[in-house]
C-alpha cells in the first residue's frame, strides 16, 4: 500500500487506532499488534506522569514501529487543548497532535470555532496537526490553508456506530482537500471502513468499534484488511454508475450475424 504522509512523518498502515474501553491494556496491545496500525491516540488526560508503570505510555512502549499521537480530548476551547497539546509534547515527545475540542458532554461535537483557533497556534508552532472536525468543506480547507496536516471530519457522532452518515460532505472535503482526509468517528464495521476507502479517504481511525467488539483482535484485523481493500479499489477505480441497467454480455450483434445464415 502507498504510505500515508503527515507532514515529515510517513507510516505504511492507513487504519489508526484509538486506546480507549479496551478491556485492559494487554488487550489494547494485542489489538494494536493484530490492526498493524502505526499511529495510536491517546487521551492526555489518560497519562499519569507520576506513576510511569501504571499509565498507557509502559503497554505502548512495547510495540516496535508504533508512533503516539496525543489528544486534547476534554479540552472545552481552543486555550485548553493548546495547553494539553504543549504538557502533551513534553510527557512523550510527539509532534503528532489530534486536536480534539468538544465542549458538550451530552452529544460530544466538536467545537468548529474553538478548533480552527487552536489549529492556527498549533500549526504555527511545529505541530503536526490532525484536527477532529464536523463535516464541513469551508471549515477543513481553512484548517488546511492554516497548516494543519491533515483534517478529520467525523463520520457520525463518537461511539455512536452510525457510521458514514456525512458521506456527501466527505465526499465534498475530498474533493476539495490538499491533505489527507482521515475519518474519524461513528464507524462500526469494516465495511464502512472499506467505503471511506473506496470514496478516497487517506485512512480512518477506528476505537469503539474494535474495543467494544466481542473479539477485538479478530476485529482489529478486520479493519485493517478492509481499508487496504479499499484503499485498492479506489486506485483501481470504480465503475462508473448508471441509471438504467446496462448488458454485461450484449447479444445483439450475435443475433444479427446468427439470422444471416438462416
Amino acid at each position: 500500500m502507498d504510505p500515508l504522509e503527515l507532514g515529515s512523518l510517513s507510516f505504511s498502515s492507513r487504519l489508526l487506532l484509538g486506546t480507549g474501553k479496551f478491556a485492559d491494556a494487554d488487550t489494547m496491545v494485542q489489538t494494536v499488534r493484530a490492526s498493524g496500525s502505526q499511529i495510536v491516540t491517546v487521551a492526555l488526560r489518560r497519562f499519569n506522569p507520576d506513576r510511569p508503570d501504571d499509565d498507557l505510555l509502559a503497554p505502548l512502549a512495547q510495540l516496535e514501529n508504533v508512533t503516539v499521537m496525543p489528544n486534547t480530548s476534554g479540552a472545552r476551547d481552543a486555550r485548553e487543548a493548546i495547553k494539553a497539546a504543549h504538557i502533551a509534547r513534553e510527557l512523550c515527545g510527539s509532534r503528532l497532535v489530534k486536536l480534539e475540542i468538544h465542549p458538550n458532554p451530552h452529544h460530544l461535537m466538536p467545537d468548529p470555532i474553538e478548533t480552527f483557533e487552536a489549529a492556527k497556534v498549533l500549526a504555527a508552532e511545529d505541530f503536526i496537526v490532525m484536527p477532529y472536525m464536523p463535516a464541513d468543506p469551508v471549515l477543513a480547507k481553512r484548517l488546511e490553508e492554516v497548516g494543519c496536516a491533515s483534517v478529520m471530519p467525523l463520520g457520525s457522532a463518537i461511539g455512536s456506530g452510525h457510521g458514514l452518515s456525512t458521506r456527501e460532505m466527505i465526499r465534498v472535503i475530498i474533493r476539495e482537500s490538499r491533505v489527507p482526509v482521515i475519518v474519524d468517528a461513528g464507524l462500526r464495521a469494516p465495511s464502512e471502513a472499506a467505503a471511506a476507502m473506496e470514496m478516497g479517504c487517506s485512512a480512518v481511525l477506528v476505537n469503539s468499534a474494535i474495543a467494544a467488539a466481542a473479539d477485538p483482535e479478530n476485529m482489529a484485523r478486520a479493519f485493517a484488511d478492509a481499508v487496504q481493500a479499499g484503499r485498492a479499489g479506489y486506485h483501481a477505480g470504480l465503475m462508473p454508475r448508471s441509471d438504467a441497467a446496462v448488458a454485461t454480455s450484449p447479444l445483439t450483434s450475435f443475433l444479427d450475424s446468427s439470422g444471416s445464415h438462416s
